[in-house]
């Protein structure tokens, strides 16, 4: 399970991380119909090992999730887990309130998305319309505990106001409040000009020396585009945010991270931030003006930087906008909701205090001030035919179980390993590979006939045992019948498929090649380990909790293989190396390879300089026992011999003679 959110205040709070960041979107709209710029399809080994074995994705803060980003997410997933279902066949749970504030969508960004699109709301998204969901209210509130004015919020956001109810919230209006710095008060407005005043007029208050910090523009970037000032005046006490998250390893901050200012100079800015016990040393940051067009032919989204604004990524923060509180808690706030412009803004303004003692209104609030969104209550009255009954909890919960139990005697994603590799031993190694080609051909026609075959019939007879029960994961006759397919397969896939992965041991000088390679083969084992572990765990009979879990942990033990592997020196070479299938003689083999990796090591040079793969196959397998015999291999060069005759020709002795093999002169 992986949880994501928009922003960096709802990933930290949600305990995950943001969207963008995990599935490297970026911020450029996601317009259906044209392909993701290439830095989506650029994720490391372990994301892509997470993202093919994801059970759930759980998305917190929904309704600020525009429609195209959750299609962007439905495309990333059915790339990497090559599955064409919704969202890649993952599990979707989506957690928010959408009386909150909504997804925001720039006038250039929708009229792109507009034709595509009813609106910019989550339940808009394309891929989210071919799946059945069911919705499910949660009505227990923890922010809040007094009764009186969770009802007051509650008919807010279900649009039930009448003058009463605004009558009784305005008794907290107070136009002239001006608490002292300990109160501990946040101010909320809903226009940002409206929070730079204020945090101006209480940046003059302090009595240190202020700093001004001058913004490095390039390019164009309109002013009305600025992430912070141009000319950022702070000082040592002023109460800041950070407005972006930290770019750098560490990620100290993230985009809505309060924070006081204890040291300052014209070169160095140093926050604490509130519950921290380190101090965070702020660096500039970039923010880049993008535009974004299509292109008509290819129907790619191009990215093209016009403009870029550096400075450091703070704003004074004792006043800030509603749309950067939604997530945040406050005991005390003075809210300014009087020119309220967007659905849901009055409704999170008054939500973020714990209680009504706590909140004092700057100006009134009008019945005008509190907007609703037309496609919102036409997606409540949807939602509100949803929920699911027992009846239905029950079919969904059996549902999900078949899901699981047919992926279990599934071996549709091994068929592309076996034709992707046949074909490139045959396109690169049918001279240095023979018998490993030949073994691929025979254990493919094997694999078709004894797993594909025998698993098409055993889901026909899984069809028709599940249709005969109401208690699938209980029922007696078909947990047997599991049971006995899991030892089946099991075997099977260890004497054909596991055997073929041991036996894959390919050695190329051609570096393209060895990656697409490795990039096969490191799939290939990762998807066999964990067919071969859920196999192994239902030989007691299925069920979806153990088999999810000897899913995760397959690919746990290929991360911490990974990450040994890392560890190792690498220097530390082997002084014998596991021969290839093909090899003849594999203890020769293996001291030529190391060998040729010291003479590399020594000459800083990659191992082919010293000597091909092609000619350390051709060595061992013919055994040359002089010059002469040794130029006719392929691969071997005038260079090799002129360089290294000696030294070969007394390897390959040496190894006749602890050995007993039959030298070439002797054929």
């Amino acid at each position: 399970m992986i949880v994501v959110a928009p922003t960096g205040v709802a990933a930290i709070n949600a305990k995950g991380v943001t969207i963008h960041s995990f599935f490297q979107l970026s911020f450029a709209p996601f317009v259906p119909g044209t392909i993701l710029p290439k830095e989506c399809f650029r994720l490391n080994r372990l994301k892509i090992n997470i993202i093919r074995s994801l059970d759930m994705l759980v998305i917190d803060e929904v309704s600020m999730v525009r429609a195209d980003l959750l299609d962007a997410i439905d495309y990333v997933l059915r790339h990497y887990r090559k599955n064409e279902q919704p969202f890649g066949g993952v599990q979707l749970l989506m957690i928010g309130d959408l009386e909150q504030l909504a997804p925001v969508a720039k006038d250039d960004e929708w009229s792109m998305l507009s034709s595509h699109y009813e609106s910019p709301f989550f339940f808009n998204s394309q891929a989210l319309k071919q799946t059945a969901y069911v919705c499910i209210e949660l009505k227990k509130v923890y922010r809040q505990s007094d009764n009186h004015f969770i009802n007051m919020l509650n008919r807010i956001r279900e649009n039930k106001v009448d003058a009463a109810l605004l009558q009784e919230l305005n008794k907290r209006y107070q136009p002239k409040f001006d608490p002292d710095k300990e109160a501990g008060y946040i101010i909320l407005t809903t226009h940002n000009y409206q929070a730079q005043c204020i945090n101006d007029e209480k940046l003059a208050k302090i009595k240190e020396r202020s700093f001004v910090f001058e913004a490095t523009i390039n390019g164009n970037f309109p002013d009305y585009s600025f992430p912070t000032n141009e000319k950022l005046e702070l000082k040592k006490g002023a109460q800041v945010m950070f407005i972006k998250n930290d770019t750098s390893s560490e990620k100290r901050y993230y985009n809505g991270k309060i924070a006081l200012i204890i040291d300052i100079n014209d070169n160095r800015i140093i926050t604490l931030g509130k519950g921290d016990s380190e101090p965070i040393i702020v660096g500039k940051e970039v923010w880049s003006n993008m535009r974004y067009t299509i292109e008509p032919e290819t129907k790619e989204l191009k990215e093209e930087e016009e403009g870029s604004f550096e400075q450091y990524p703070l704003k004074t923060a004792w006043a800030i906008t509603v749309h950067k509180s939604q997530g945040l808690t406050f005991d005390k706030a003075i809210i300014d909701a009087k020119a309220s412009f967007a659905h849901g803004q009055v409704y999170v303004a008054l939500s973020r205090c714990k209680s009504l003692e706590g909140l004092v209104l700057s100006s009134p609030i009008e019945m005008r001030s509190i907007i609703r969104s037309g496609s919102i209550d036409v997606f409540n009255r949807f939602a509100g035919q949803q929920e699911p009954d027992e009846q239905l909890y029950r079919q969904l919960r059996t549902d999900y179980f078949t899901k699981m139990l047919f992926e279990q005697f599934s071996f549709d994603n091994i068929q592309p390993y076996l034709k992707t590799m046949r074909w490139l031993l045959n396109e690169y190694f049918r001279n240095l590979y023979p018998e490993l080609l030949s073994q691929y051909k025979r254990e493919e026609e094997r694999f078709r006939n004894d797993i594909v075959k025998i698993s098409e019939k055993f889901r026909s007879q899984l069809e028709q045992l599940l249709a005969k029960t109401d208690n699938p994961e209980n029922d007696a006759f078909l947990q047997e019948r599991i049971q006995k397919a899991a030892v089946y397969f099991s075997e099977k896939t260890d004497q054909i498929l596991q055997t073929l992965l041991d036996d894959s041991i390919i050695e190329t000088d051609n570096k393209e090649v060895r990656k697409r390679i490795n990039d096969v083969l490191v799939t290939f084992q990762i998807d066999v380990r964990q067919k071969r572990q859920t196999l192994e765990v239902s030989k007691g009979g299925f069920s979806v909790p153990d088999y999810l879990r000897a899913k995760s942990k397959a690919l746990i033990e290929d991360d911490e293989h990974k990450q040994k592997k890392k560890k190792k020196p690498a220097k530390d070479l082997p002084a014998k190396a596991e021969a290839p299938k093909d090899i003849l003689h594999p203890e020769l083999y293996a001291q030529l390879r190391s060998w040729r990796n010291q003479k590399a090591q020594e000459q800083n040079v990659p191992a082919y300089i010293v000597l091909s793969q092609l000619a350390l196959v051709g060595i061992t397998n013919l055994l040359p026992l002089d010059k002469i015999q040794l130029s006719h291999i392929s691969g071997v060069g005038k260079v090799t011999i002129e360089r290294y005759c000696d030294d070969i020709l007394q390897i390959v002795r040496e190894n006749i003679q602890r050995y007993g093999y039959e030298a070439i002169s002797k054929r």
